[in-house]
């Protein structure tokens, strides 16, 4: 029964689904009954806080509070980065992303409990939503496998318990084998990725019943005959029934933890069956999920740490390295008293060229006056010393050998 608590949280429900799965509807459906209790109590049960994140429908059922497409033009990302329809969808999602703190903020603000300004406490009769409803887009790998989606699926679970309800078009799921186990690899690797809680919607019984589908999860001779008639119809050239078999066994742990419900949007049956496992879900999101959210939120931060600590290690170096070579810091040199006496001064400036002697340090200047001429007189006397060694020596090999006795004599 959805009820509003006060002292629980909103529960997030993310709808995802392939295209033509009911998804929309079933959205609409889930949104009419929590409006209905609203009706019925409206002091103790709240409408829910709704979401649309498709960028490209057209209209939608039901009345949303926050809409992508309030902020994201589809057709014009589509037309201003030559694009085509997955591709729009995947930007506009992109850039709603970049919004993701100010929609977590109106979240908060609407459906989390505000202190007063005068004793800072909560308001205390305060109705607030007990759900948030989001509506994903029908290509189902652009939110599911994209930064944007974990984004703004992360940043959800951080705030508030989330749970994702993963709606299955039950006639065509039971077509065949093939298709249903589609289906469920779909689910498992959504399950993965997301690392989030996960109800299996086999929406429209209304036209197919559910139940030929939950024999097939929980009990594998079941499938097998399935598997077989699928097989006998097709002739020969279906084949793949040892694969199908072991990828039932695989998925067999997957099946038993997995929270299975039948839901006809269009009559409502199964709603209320559905938000009773989407409270087991909030239990199971609490025990299981929120730890293993709290233990990434404190590893991301530790490295991050470690980040600022190398970064704050390298500026350090530098600076170092800077003080040494200005004479700053530590390296700066003492500070000298000013000279009271002309005899006191030419002493510091004495002091200070044996200093700049002793480093090295020679200023071009002095150089050129008091030693200008010295390099041009040893380029002078090492020509003359070559052209006498050649002059003695000769020509060929002789002449060489003897110019080099010379050199090394000359050096000696």
């Amino acid at each position: 029964m959805a009820s509003s608590d006060p002292q629980k949280l909103p529960i997030a429900v993310v709808c995802i689904g392939m295209a033509g799965s009911g998804k929309t509807t079933f959205m609409q459906r889930i949104n009419s009954h929590l409006h209905t209790l609203h009706h019925a109590s409206p002091s103790t049960a709240a409408p829910a806080y709704v979401l649309n994140l498709d960028p490209a429908v057209r209209s939608v059922p039901f009345e949303s509070n926050i809409d992508i497409r309030d902020s994201v033009n589809y057709k014009e990302v589509m037309k201003q980065y030559n694009l085509g329809p997955n591709g729009g969808i995947l930007t506009s999602l992109n850039l709603f992303s970049t919004k993701v703190d100010q929609v977590m903020g109106i979240l908060e603000k609407r459906c989390l409990p505000q202190p007063t300004a005068q004793q800072q406490q909560p308001v205390e009769p305060q109705l607030l939503p007990s759900h948030i409803l989001l509506d994903t887009p029908g290509q189902i790998e652009v939110f599911v496998w994209s930064a944007s989606g974990s984004i703004l699926l992360s940043s959800l679970a951080s705030s508030f318990p989330t749970v994702l309800a993963y709606i299955i078009d039950t006639p065509r799921t039971l077509e065949n084998t093939s298709t249903f186990m589609s289906n469920m690899l779909y689910a498992i690797s959504i399950l993965y990725k997301t690392k989030l809680p996960m109800i299996l919607v086999f929406n429209k019984t209304d036209v197919k019943d559910e139940s030929e589908a939950v024999e097939w999860m929980r009990d594998f001779e079941s499938f097998q005959a399935a598997l077989r008639r699928d097989e006998e119809r097709e002739g020969e050239g279906g084949g793949g029934g040892g694969y199908m078999g072991s990828l039932l066994n695989m998925l067999e742990e997957f099946y038993n933890h997995l929270s299975v419900v039948g839901v006809s949007s269009m009559t409502g049956a199964g709603v209320e069956e559905f938000f009773t496992v989407v409270e087991a879900k909030r239990e199971e999101f609490e025990k299981d999920y929120r730890p293993e959210l709290e233990k990434r939120r404190k590893d991301a931060e530790q490295q991050r740490e470690q980040v600022r600590e190398k970064e704050v290690s390298r500026m350090m170096k530098d600076m170092n390295v800077s003080s040494k070579a200005k004479g700053t810091g530590k390296y700066a040199k003492p500070r000298r008293e000013e000279p009271e006496t002309v005899s006191e001064a030419e002493e510091m400036d004495d002091d200070d060229e044996e200093e700049d002697e002793a480093s090295g340090l020679v200023e071009p200047d002095d150089e050129e006056e008091n030693g200008g001429g010295g390099r041009e007189m040893f380029d002078d006397g090492l020509k003359m010393r070559y052209q006498q060694a050649l002059s003695t020596g000769g020509e060929g090999s002789g002449g060489v050998g003897k110019a080099a006795d010379y050199i090394m004599r000359s050096q000696r």
